[in-house]
């Protein structure tokens, strides 16, 4: 989106600059005047966009649906224009774009799932690969139910500010209720594990969401995710070695 390209440097003055000298706009349009989303304001710096390529950066309405009233009115915005929102039906929108983000790692990590289920003191075995295998299957696809489905959905009523945190807490929850319907089936160690991996992955995919809301700043994102990436990390290393361990003790 617009507002992450901008924070992150994608969208940027030099980018605008060097494109409109790219397509020859000055032999193309009489007027000198560049329309540009409200939100690209946080990399784009007009005066020198000006400078650089001689056009006047006027800026535009927040969403792209507004442009044909901002430009019937002569270039002027009214409030709604400028209004940043994150609706219900807006966080929703989001959600088949993470989904589709998820296709090419779930495909190296369900292999990676099973075997790990599998290693034991027989070195593998192939009935605990399956059997264990599903339980730590299901408890990826709840972690992605919980940081990409249900962050989203739940945001303003989860705990905390951080997207991590907010995700974490959807997975301690997502990884008991996990923990009750495997009660006498696993072992609390391997509970334990499952609890963990979820809690890492959700809160990993919820963090992803930093760079779609309007109420989160470049500077904020990076600072999460230095804190919060080593921490996941950390908890899935430590899913895997109680995981993988508890097949060597029989379970």
């Amino acid at each position: 989106n617009v507002w992450c390209a901008a924070g992150k440097g994608t969208f940027s003055t030099r980018e605008v600059a060097e494109r409109v000298k790219a397509t020859g706009l000055e032999n193309i349009v009489i007027h000198r005047r560049l329309i540009l989303p409200q939100l690209s304001a946080a990399g784009v710096a007009a005066r020198q966009v000006k400078r650089m390529c001689g056009f006047e950066v006027v800026w535009g309405p927040v969403h792209a649906r507004h442009i044909k009233s901002f430009l019937d009115s002569g270039l002027k915005a009214t409030p709604a224009m400028r209004k940043v929102t994150f609706s219900f039906w807006e966080r929703v929108e989001l959600i088949p774009v993470e989904l589709n983000h998820m296709g090419k790692p779930t495909l190296y990590l369900i292999p990676a799932l099973f075997l790990l289920s599998g290693l034991g003191s027989g070195f593998f075995s192939v009935s605990a690969a399956v059997s264990r295998g599903i339980s730590a299957f299901l408890a990826y696809v709840l972690a992605v139910v919980a940081g990409v489905l249900l962050a989203p959905v739940l945001l303003p009523w989860l705990p905390g500010k951080a997207f991590a945190l907010k995700g974490a807490a959807l997975g301690v929850g997502v990884g008991a209720m996990l923990s009750a319907a495997f009660v006498g089936q696993l072992t609390r160690l391997e509970m334990l594990a499952l609890t963990l991996f979820i809690m890492a992955v959700s809160s990993f995919l919820a963090m992803n969401f930093t760079g779609s809301t309007p109420f989160t700043s470049p500077t904020g994102v990076e600072k999460e995710m230095r804190k919060a990436i080593p921490a996941q990390a950390a908890g899935v290393l430590a899913a895997v070695i109680i995981w993988v361990g508890t097949g060597f003790m029989g379970g």
